[in-house]
């Protein structure tokens, strides 16, 4: 605690101490007997505890003219009008873009409440480890965000990706950042010491570096450039990360890429926004729809660099999830892109705001989720997934995530299985995997399907294995006016060698230069 910039001594009691951080951190009205209990549930006198606590708290706390700490016979509160709480700034920074004030509340570092423990009271210190996770996670997520928006801006970066592998030395997304920074900045040594530090850190956790790791880092002088889309083999724009938060307060990573009228894509399950960038699964999708729209795109909740440790992984979190991110990105009208599940979100958010939907194209998905759908085998197989996700998911041996791998891209070469097999690794917990399974299970949005009164391209492989070609038709028997488009392919998501992407792609075009038409 400081007044004037001085520190003020606070009492030498832990309990005294300790309720002045709980009062501040909570910052509302408590009743006495609740104190009393969370405090000193004792046969004692914790009335009289508490009355000790906070005469020794008032000489500290209060001024002259300004009382903060309020109490009368039933209830106590700190009145913080006029100061600053360092929770508060985190908190508030975590819910901004603005660098500044993201900056400003960087510089608050450390371990919340450090050494504290009050012995035999368990309902505190649940409270107290709960909030100091609660603080590292908003932590984490300030300095993301200043990673993020300074990409461009390596030296000026680096501080913040130093900051996220202290607090997460077992996050290897930390890692990637910073030897990717360390090397944008022309610091080779250094990104190739790191790199070293991360593999040997991961190893001894058990935890087998991924490939971004595994490659020894080049010099400034010969190192390709970090991830960009390309033209002709050319490099024409940088993607660059930028972060927002979901009315619960999910951060959410977003990326905006090319120019032109917008074109959003919205998220569906195993999205990563940095891996997907040169990844043999994905870059042709973003490469063409880049080239003539402003492509925006972000990673669910649960998933990529979106937040993990979400208690909400509901369709309609999902659905405001897309309202926050087009909001951030200040699109006004665009072009709408679902693909598997982000279908069924595409259409609810047509469905609630036709006023912002130019058109919407929708790929490979479906109205009912696996479980909706009832058809008993399909059913059976899934739930078998959703076990063998919990047990082998996170393991470094890739067997368990090349069923996956197998069902989504049965004619994927070995380089892109192999990507699919990490991705999956990389994007989602073994837990995360298996609540966005179930999650993604129980959608139904058959009840809005005729509600969809916007142009509709419709595009589904004959032969996929994850979602039904009958899932595809029933979209386009129930959206009225869309346009359908069967496409030759085994694959979820048809890649680059096939015959049927360059047809895709040209419907795509097609579509999108006249959906009216």
């Amino acid at each position: 605690m400081r007044r004037d910039a001085q520190e003020v001594a606070l009492p030498a009691s832990a309990k005294t101490r300790a309720l002045l951080a709980y009062l501040a951190v909570t910052g509302r009205e408590h009743r006495r007997d609740a104190l009393c209990s969370l405090f000193w549930n004792v046969p004692d006198d914790p009335k009289g505890a508490l009355r000790w606590s906070l005469s020794k708290l008032r000489q500290a706390v209060d001024e002259p003219d300004a009382p903060h700490l309020l109490a009368d016979r039933e209830t106590v509160r700190l009145e913080m009008t006029g100061s600053h709480c360092d929770f508060a700034r985190i908190e508030e920074a975590a819910a901004s873009d603005d660098i500044g004030t993201l900056e400003t509340a960087a510089r608050i570092r450390g371990e919340f409440a450090p050494g504290l423990h009050l012995r035999g009271c368990e309902e505190f210190e649940s409270w107290l480890l709960a909030t100091r996770e609660d603080v590292r996670q908003r932590q984490l997520r300030v300095w993301r965000k200043l990673i993020g928006l300074l990409a461009d801006e390596p030296e000026r970066a680096l501080p913040f990706a130093r900051s996220v592998v202290e607090a997460d030395p077992l996050g290897e997304d930390g890692w990637v950042t910073l030897v990717a920074l360390l090397a944008d900045a022309g610091r080779s040594d250094e990104a190739e010491a790191q790199r070293g530090v991360a593999v040997r850190t991961l190893e001894a956790a058990g935890i087998e570096a991924e490939a971004a790791l595994t490659r020894p880092v080049r010099s400034a002088a010969t190192a390709a450039p970090r991830p960009v889309a390309r033209e002709n083999g050319k490099p024409v724009i940088r993607q660059r990360v930028e972060f927002c938060t979901a009315r619960d307060g999910t951060g959410l990573a977003y990326s905006c890429v090319g120019n032109g009228p917008p074109l959003v894509k919205t998220a569906n399950w195993l999205n990563h926004l940095e891996f997907e960038w040169e990844s043999p699964i994905w870059s042709h999708w973003i490469e063409a729809l880049s080239r003539d729209h402003k492509l925006v795109r972000y990673d669910e909740r649960g998933n990529g660099l979106s937040d993990w440790k979400v208690a909400d992984l509901s369709f309609e979190a999902f659905v405001q999830d897309l309202e926050t991110v087009v909001d951030a990105a200040g699109v006004e009208q665009f072009d709408l892109l679902g693909i598997s599940q982000g279908c069924a979100v595409s259409i609810a958010y047509a469905v609630r705001h036709p006023e912002r939907v130019r058109s919407m194209i929708l790929y490979g998905g479906y109205s009912q989720g696996w479980k909706s759908r009832n058809d008993p085998e399909e059913l059976a197989r899934r739930e078998a997934m959703v076990t063998l996700t919990g047990v082998g998911w996170g393991q470094g041996n890739p067997a368990f995530r090349q069923m996956f791998t197998t069902l989504y891209f049965p004619e994927a070469t070995d380089e892109q299985a192999q990507w699919f097999n990490e991705l999956q690794r990389i994007s989602a917990s073994p837990e995360g995997a298996q609540r966005l399974q179930r999650a993604l299970g129980v959608i139904d949005v058959r009840h809005l399907l005729r509600k969809v009164k916007v142009p509709t391209l419709i595009l589904h492989s004959r032969n996929d294995s994850v979602v039904p070609f009958e899932a595809g038709r029933i979209l386009a028997r129930h959206i009225e006016g869309a346009r359908f488009v069967p496409l030759d392919s085994p694959n979820h998501l048809v890649l680059a060698q096939e015959p049927a992407w360059p047809e895709l792609i040209a419907h795509i075009r097609e579509f999108l230069a006249n959906p009216r038409d």
